[in-house]
């Protein structure tokens, strides 16, 4: 159903006929950890994630896992190499 409150015409799925059931009734804004996001969705000067209503319980204990900004820089770290099995295929 349709985002009443915070963020009118987005899909939400804690909206109903008798409105938002999400604890508090309103979405949190993003944290500090959230910016560059690919999910962000920005609604007037406010700035709301797409996926979760409340993002400082994601980051809470640890990286978010929807975060598209950390995945990026985990992407471009090189593959860690068994030394053992390098030495090995080096024997060769």
């Amino acid at each position: 159903m349709d985002c009443l409150t915070v963020k009118p015409g987005t899909n939400c799925s804690f909206m109903t006929k008798k409105g938002c059931t999400f604890n508090g009734g309103t979405c949190h804004t993003i944290v500090e950890a959230c910016e560059n996001c690919a999910r962000i969705l920005e609604v007037g000067e406010s700035r709301f994630c797409s996926n979760f209503p409340d993002p400082q319980a994601k980051w809470r204990f640890g990286k978010c896992n929807m975060a598209t900004h950390l995945a990026k820089a985990e992407a471009k770290q090189s593959a860690k190499v068994n030394p053992l099995k390098a030495s090995k295929r080096k024997s060769h």
